[in-house]
């Protein structure tokens, strides 16, 4: 089916989740900002006390990837995005080839070459075809954002899920204490994320820990699971614009908030509590990301208010976002 018959008000919903979507991306599209200067001093890991079980039995594991430049690399992926203003599922398939860089690093070049939206073929753009999206798990690449002003909005979502995949991926293997089935570290970065535009988004941060865990090695497979959780700090760095923003939303304290500026001079705001979980499984081998999941719900409290300090508002309004999201390798 072509996307000239999908019903428009199913593409309304699909763009208008979009900026929903942008909502709960941003720890993990701007923590591959963070891995472009990681280093002990910026995330700060800590072992899990020894005295604990191990979750499963004590199998050594190296996780490092391994390149073969020319080496193609594809991938699907599945969406099943829940948010305000409606829910969306998609399928998009990414296709890349493993390039060396003039330094001698490795990566990951990747162009999306399809997208169904709703179960029904959605006609990607030039550009959007054209687009490349660069992606490494070696240490010393520098991750970067691509244009996504040029792509249509849809594909966001799946561009920067993919980076965040990766950059799940990557910050578990640079955790030298992950080496047996049942390591854990907990790496503490707290520091806020800001992707706030200036004109469009007045404010926007989060703030985040990293919880990860070597929950298994498969030995005959060859294949060990990471478990990789985006929690909250205990003290969140953001500074809020407002003190209402402060009451917490959820179990925990606030991680998330921003403010948007609308063409009619009001203001929207939101807070709320952030978590993602992702099980990401990998090839010992290789290195490769065989297959992975994201679970990302978000609490959000949103007023819409008449002044820029948001101190003259309307009431508030409680809802929920949630993305889950499927990554499997292709031939």
């Amino acid at each position: 089916m072509k996307l000239s018959v999908i019903h428009s008000k199913t593409v309304a919903v699909a763009i208008g989740f979009c900026a929903a979507c942008m909502r709960t991306a941003p720890s993990a599209v701007l923590l591959l900002l963070c891995l472009g200067f990681f280093s002990p001093l910026h995330l700060r890991s800590q072992s899990a006390n020894p005295a604990q079980p191990a979750a499963a039995p004590a199998t050594h594991a190296t996780l490092e990837r391994h390149y073969r430049e020319g080496e193609t690399v594809a991938y699907k992926m599945t969406g099943v995005n829940q948010g305000h203003q409606g829910t969306i599922r998609y399928e998009a398939r990414a296709e890349g080839v493993v390039k060396k860089a003039a330094s001698g690093v490795f990566f990951e070049e990747f162009a999306w070459t399809e997208l169904q939206l709703n179960g029904a073929e959605f006609a990607l753009s030039p550009a959007s075809r054209e687009l490349r999206e660069t992606a490494s798990l070696e240490s010393g690449f520098p991750f970067t954002i691509p244009d996504l002003s040029k792509v249509q909005p849809i594909l966001i979502g799946p561009i920067t899920d993919l980076l965040a995949f990766y950059a799940d991926t990557m910050l578990s293997m640079s955790q030298k204490e992950l080496v047996h089935a049942g390591d854990h570290v907990y790496v503490k970065n707290g520091k806020p994320n800001s992707w706030a535009d200036g004109s469009y988004v007045v404010f926007g941060q989060d703030s985040i820990d990293f919880d990860i865990t070597l929950q298994s090695i498969d030995p005959s497979t060859q294949i060990a699971t990471l478990v990789v959780r985006h929690v909250p700090p205990v003290q969140p760095q953001i500074k809020f614009p407002a003190a209402w923003m402060l009451e917490p939303v959820g179990a925990s304290q606030n991680n998330w908030a921003e403010e948007e500026k609308g063409q009619d001079g009001k203001f929207a705001a939101q807070v709320g509590r952030e978590t993602f979980e992702a099980n990401i499984k990998i090839a010992l081998e290789t290195g490769r990301i065989v297959s992975a999941t994201m679970d990302n719900p978000v609490e959000v409290l949103e007023r819409t208010c008449n002044d820029a300090a948001l101190s003259d508002c309307g009431s508030p309004v409680r809802y929920g976002i949630r993305r889950q999201i499927t990554l499997d390798a292709q031939p």
